[in-house]
């Protein structure tokens, strides 16, 4: 288990990483991380939002692994009334997929593959890097994640969903089909209803991505259960 105490040895005050132009928070559970899992918040949250969460992850079988907690730019949100505030795309209506902001999902995609050049360039091979989100953040994490071109170690996707569902079709990279992949959801969840979770988890299914599927009694929110899943989760991911 990571206490706090290790916490404040080991998470820098913010920085922004040249390659990504993204402001970065970065913990590492010990000294001379072999692995990193780059974390993404949801709409409007900021990098600090899932940094406590780590304090409760039993990462004790693991080897030493580096957290990056990105935060999204600004921009103006349509379904908020155009209030400006910490997104990675915009989003124009309640169902989420309807109309899509493509040009937002994939300038956010570049991004995050700033991100992960930044772990390789650190030495963390992109077989040792997890993706997980976070809502908006999921949608990122199956954006990136499923397009990029090399094997990651494995997508956390946390009460989001799939976005650009028609395009993922043609556009998956075969590197990452035997990705490992965590869906949790709330099945309470008013945000991103479960239905639109499980209708994702159905595309990725049907196109031979092997998901695990978890929910849990909750709304748009994280759980102890799934704390404890997600910790169990990574342990397997990234013991290999």
């Amino acid at each position: 288990m990571l206490h706090k105490s290790d916490l404040k040895k080991t998470m820098p005050a913010s920085t922004t990483t040249p390659a990504a132009a993204l402001a970065t928070i970065e913990i590492e559970s010990a000294p001379q991380p072999t692995a990193a899992v780059i974390w993404l918040h949801g709409l409007g949250a900021d990098g600090n939002d899932f940094v406590p969460i780590v304090r409760e992850l039993d990462l004790s079988g693991c080897q030493p692994i580096r957290f990056i907690f990105p935060t999204a730019p600004t921009m103006p949100v349509t379904i908020n009334g155009g209030y400006v505030m910490r997104a990675w795309y915009d989003i124009f209506a309640p169902d989420l997929v309807r109309r899509e902001d493509e040009p937002g999902l994939r300038a956010s995609q570049a991004l995050i593959e700033a991100l992960i050049a930044d772990q390789k360039a650190r030495g963390i091979p992109a077989e040792r890097i997890v993706l997980a989100g976070f809502s908006q953040g999921c949608a990122m994490t199956l954006q990136a994640g499923l397009r990029h071109p090399e094997k990651l170690a494995g997508l956390m996707c946390l009460s989001g969903y799939l976005p650009l569902a028609g395009s993922i079709a043609a556009e998956h990279h075969a590197a990452n089909q035997d990705t490992a992949i965590f869906m949790a959801h709330g099945t309470q969840d008013p945000v991103v209803i479960l239905p639109r979770a499980e209708q994702s988890r159905d595309v990725l299914r049907t196109l031979g991505f092997q998901v695990e599927w978890q929910t849990y009694p909750m709304q748009h929110s994280v759980c102890a259960e799934e704390i404890d899943d997600i910790g169990r989760w990574l342990a397997r991911v990234l013991s290999k």
